[in-house]
């Protein structure tokens, strides 16, 4: 009869019925312990065991091998107990004896492996019942925990009606050879002596890591068993925390939040995500307070502009034909209520509140450095190091793991460069579909049989334009996760942080554009390569382009902004919650009765919880830094975004807390010292915001015409103590003459018999058409302001960089002073120098 393999003395596996309930004894036996003698698997090994028997421990886990092939056991109905190392097989008469190997308890007759009263099961694998009636796929399950159960962990089994369950444990032995690897700081190692156990995160950590790296004999991982159907998927189990329970509710939406607790619990990476999160909408609230006054004010600008009033009273200047849909001429005065909308958030206090993001920005990012850096020390995470953890993990996996070098291929490079912009030039054609699809709409609604739509096209347009790019980013977002994981896959970073930070990068770049080219054109092209009346620019010499709004380009890029962030911000927050809601309710009523058994039901309510994956956490994160950008980088045109996102934040902060307690599975900790890659994301992001803004000032909005007029052609220059207001004749000043005798058929408008000239945007002739020296003049005042506004915003960035440290002097203090503390430890003692005087009294005492 083939011996059965022999395991680690720390791994074991026992079994479970349907019911719960414990195996079956065969021939009435049971184990028997001399006097003296204890069980290894009822008493878990002390933390503080000596380095010695840490490398024992390890030795035993990876050298020993099976003396013979064991068939496989059906798993319902063997009882696999490796701290005894003895166990009796189904289907056989004859006790099967396996002497352990070194120090052991003795044996005086064995049967039944009985379970310790005090199993804690972090991690469970599940596969369906269905596959314990394929044999192939009972041996690579049997396989794929033989060789768990080699490298020292525990398993056990309990099935239920529709599912198998396979609990994972770690031996203390496996925590043991972690510390021999990676030594903790000096603070947490002083709190994990005295602790009794090591923390969960870490042991969860630790065996998900091995799971998942895991290989059967055929070479097999974990993944490519979940494709074949042999397990199902794999999760850690959430346990009852009632103080997170507290905090993930609707009505804690403003308590504070228990950093400490959710670190202990999802760790350090998910309690940084919430650190940050929770500081940047506290940040929110003077940003949102300054940008509603900005707004606010211009309320005072509502009737006292001296430009609206020109515009409302302005009933004999008629506007040309704004394109083909508009075949009419209309009066100035009919945008009277647009002019006076427009002046809520173009006013003079723009230019200052874009300044003021500027420097909001750059101060928020200062504080939140220092903040982390306060809660890494005491976390005990400033000596941690993301390689060393990778590579003590690797090592507990596979002892013979050879640690894989840094590489760089210069044609890798190269094609994933050429790709990448290959999806950027993509991403900037679906913004030139936007504009096809305004032109085409813009025909559309004006042959519409709705009155309204033929009176208002232009914002009919706006409007469904803004939701077309809405949908258009949803499809592509899709489409740059699965661009951005082929091209990691295809650069083959080293480890898994590598691969995260690369994909971060590629994926946010993408995104990038995917959001914010429709704002790009829609700021800084839109009205500005249509040409003039009589001769416009044609899309395909059919459709002419679509013209900015009657008051300007800086209410369609309102419109936009307000739109998009609009439906960012509640569309997407009611999809995330009653997207997982309505899962898991729906995976409750198609679930089968809850067991008797306490465990198995425990199981069987993490099954079905939403599943998550190793995106969970990094799409929240790039839904933040996607609203980042909203709220920072065409804000000059917005000023309500910073408001929008408060708001938007203080549901989002419940909504992660909410999912990541009740409705999803647990999060796999991760340790963290920092955000990672995102930081950097967050600093470009402040950079590409002080560039935007300065150019939405100087080319959308109408600050810089307004600002020209006053100091070289307004009547107050005429008059040095004039009561006319300066502004007087800014609109006069800032509209071209075009006759309608050059239109090319003048017989299609509408009133045209009775008009021999109108108006329009823009500073040309009034009889050739070109450009003016007035518009060459203010391009130029343009782009100095753009340089100037800038320069001025970069070094107040740097200013206040400088001037708030990253690290607060506390913290490094500390630092200093522990370096200083383990210095004076290993110093040599100072060897005592003889005095005078005792050199004379050993000498005088000489015979």
């Amino acid at each position: 009869m083939p011996a059965p393999p022999r395991l680690h003395p720390g791994g074991r596996q026992t079994v479970k019925d349907e019911g719960g309930a414990s195996p079956t004894r065969k021939s009435g036996r049971s184990v028997q312990l001399l006097p003296g003698s204890h069980s290894p698997g009822r008493q878990r090994q002390p933390r503080n065991s000596s380095r010695n028997q840490h490398a024992e421990a390890s030795h035993r886990a990876t050298a020993m091998t099976p003396t013979a092939p064991r068939p496989p056991v059906p798993l319902g109905e063997a009882t696999v107990c490796a701290e005894t190392e003895r166990c009796l097989l189904p289907g056989q008469g004859e006790e099967n004896l396996v002497e352990p190997e070194g120090d052991s308890f003795p044996l005086m007759e064995i049967g039944h492996c009985e379970t310790e009263a005090s199993e804690q099961w972090d991690y469970v694998l599940v596969a369906d019942l269905r596959t314990q009636k394929d044999p192939q796929q009972m041996q690579q399950q049997w396989q794929f925990l033989e060789e768990l159960r080699r490298k020292g962990f525990h398993t056990k089994m309990i099935k239920d009606q529709k599912q198998v369950f396979f609990g994972i444990r770690a031996d203390n032995s496996i925590f043991d050879l972690y510390r021999t690897l990676l030594p903790e700081p000096e603070g947490l190692a002083r709190r994990a002596q005295q602790a009794s156990s090591v923390p969960v995160t870490t042991g969860i950590r630790i065996v998900n890591f091995v799971v998942q790296k895991n290989k059967t004999s055929a070479g097999k991982t974990f993944e490519n068993l979940v494709k074949d159907g042999v397990f199902e998927t794999s999760f850690p189990l959430h346990k009852e925390e009632q103080q997170l329970k507290t905090w993930a509710q609707w009505r804690g939406m403003f308590r504070k939040q228990p950093v400490n607790e959710i670190r202990d619990y999802f760790g350090e990476k998910v309690a940084l995500y919430f650190a940050w999160l929770g500081w940047y909408t506290y940040m929110l609230v003077p940003a949102a307070l300054m940008g509603l006054v900005i707004f606010l004010s211009g309320f005072s600008l509502f009737e006292a502009s001296q430009i609206s009033k020109e515009i409302c009273e302005a009933d004999n200047i008629l506007m040309c034909p704004l394109g083909d849909h508009s075949r009419r001429y209309q009066r100035l005065s009919e945008t009277c209520t647009f002019a006076k909308l427009t002046h809520l958030f173009d006013n003079d206090g723009t230019v200052v509140f874009a300044i003021f993001m500027a420097l909001w920005a750059t101060v928020f990012l200062e504080i939140w450095k220092r903040q982390r850096a306060s809660v890494v020390l005491l976390w005990h995470l400033y000596g941690w190091d993301e390689d060393q953890e990778e590579m003590a993990l690797e090592l507990i996996n596979c002892p013979s793991y050879e640690l894989r070098l840094h590489e760089h291929s210069y044609l890798r490079s190269t094609v994933i460069l050429v790709l990448t912009l290959l999806m950027i030039f993509l991403m900037i054609g679906m913004a030139h579909v936007l504009v096809v699809y305004r032109v085409l709409a813009s025909a559309l609604f004006s042959s519409s049989a709705l009155p309204f739509l033929e009176e208002q096209v232009t914002t009919a347009v706006v409007v469904t334009g803004a939701l077309v790019h809405y949908v258009t980013i949803v499809i592509m977002t899709k489409v740059n996760k699965l661009v951005a994981l082929k091209l990691c896959d295809f650069e083959k970073p080293r480890t898994f942080s590598e691969r995260e930070s690369k994909f971060t990068i590629r994926f946010f770049t993408l995104q990038f554009f995917a959001h914010f080219s429709s704002l790009i054109y829609i700021a800084f092209i839109l009205g500005r390569i249509n040409g003039h009346p009589g001769k416009s620019t044609r899309l395909a010499g059919l459709w002419k382009l679509e013209e900015c709004h009657a008051s300007g380009c800086m209410m369609d890029l309102f419109v936009q902004m307000a739109i998009i962030m609009g439906l960012k911000q509640t569309l997407s927050n009611c999809v995330e919650y009653l997207g997982p809601w309505l899962a898991h309710k729906w995976r409750s009523k198609q679930a089968s009765a809850p067991a008797r058994d306490p465990e198995l039901r425990d199981w069987q309510r993490n099954y079905l919880l939403n599943p998550v994956n190793t995106f969970s956490l990094f799409d929240e994160f790039m839904e933040m830094m996607i609203q980042y950008g909203f709220t920072t980088i065409f804000v000059a045109a917005f000023p309500l975004a910073p408001l929008l996102a408060l708001l938007s934040n203080l549901v989002e902060i419940r909504l992660d807390a909410i999912k990541m307690v009740r409705l999803q599975r647990r999060l796999v900790p991760r340790k963290a010292k920092d955000i990672g890659t995102w930081l950097q994301v967050l600093e470009t992001i402040g950079v590409l915001a002080v560039i935007a803004n300065g150019m939405v000032i100087a080319f959308t909005s109408e600050f810089i015409p307004r600002v020209v007029y006053k100091y070289r052609y307004s009547p107050c220059l005429k008059e040095a103590n004039s009561t006319v207001d300066c502004l007087t004749g800014y609109v006069n000043h800032s509209l071209s003459v075009f006759y309608t005798k050059d239109f090319q058929k003048p017989d299609g408008i509408e009133g045209s018999e009775n008009v021999t000239h109108c108006r329009y945007r823009d500073y040309r002739h009034p009889h050739h058409y070109t450009l003016t020296k007035k518009f060459w003049f203010l391009l130029a005042i343009r782009l100095a302001f753009v340089i100037l506004f800038e320069h001025v915003a970069l070094c107040i960035k740097l200013i206040a960089a400088w001037f708030v440290p990253d690290v607060p002097q506390s913290v490094k203090n500390s630092i200093l002073e522990k370096k200083y503390e383990k210095m004076k430890e290993r110093q040599p003692p100072t060897p005592t120098h003889p005095t005078s005087a005792s050199i004379f009294s050993a000498r005088s005492t000489d015979v």
